[in-house]
C-alpha cells in the first residue's frame, strides 16, 4: 500500500553554482557511498548527480511529511545507482519500498519519489484494530 508520494525540482544553475565552489555542500548532502560516487563523474555529471541526490532526498522528506529537519536528514535517505545508471534509494528511518524517479535537462532537474508500506503493514494494523474492537465491544456490554 502506498504510503505517500513527494516531488521536487531545483535548478541546474543553483547546484552548478555550488558544485563549482567546491565540495562543501556535496559533503553536507551526500552520504559517503554517494559522495564516493559523485568523486569519480565529469563537471556536468557532478552537477546532474548532486541535483538528483538532493531533490531525492527533498521528495522523500516531503512524502514522509516533514521536510528536511529534526525528522528527516540528509543522512538517512540515500542514493546510489545501478551499472544501467538507475536510482536504488535507501533509509535507514523507513522499513518499506522507496521508489524514485530523477529527470533532468539543461535548465530543471526533478525527483519523484513513493513510500510503500512494509509488507503487512496494513494486514497487521487491520488484525489489530479488530482485536481493539472486539475488546471494547466486551466491555461495553
Amino acid at each position: 500500500m502506498i504510503k505517500n508520494i513527494g516531488v521536487d525540482q531545483i535548478e541546474v544553475d543553483r547546484i552548478a553554482k555550488v558544485v563549482d565552489r567546491g565540495d562543501g555542500f556535496a559533503r553536507k548532502v551526500l552520504t559517503d557511498r554517494e559522495f564516493a560516487q559523485y568523486q569519480d563523474l565529469t563537471h556536468k555529471r557532478k552537477i546532474e548527480y548532486l541535483g538528483g541526490r538532493f531533490a531525492v532526498k527533498e521528495a522523500f522528506s516531503k512524502a514522509w511529511g516533514t521536510g528536511i529537519g529534526q525528522a528527516v536528514s540528509f543522512e538517512d535517505v540515500e542514493t546510489l545507482r545501478t551499472e544501467s545508471g538507475a536510482p536504488v534509494t535507501t533509509s535507514r528511518i523507513f522499513t518499506g519500498r522507496i521508489f524514485s524517479s530523477i529527470a533532468h535537462d539543461d535548465h530543471e532537474i526533478v525527483a519523484v519519489v513513493v513510500l510503500e508500506e512494509p509488507a503487512g503493514w496494513r494486514r497487521a494494523i487491520g488484525k489489530l484494530s479488530h482485536l481493539l474492537s472486539g475488546r471494547k465491544n466486551d466491555h461495553s456490554s
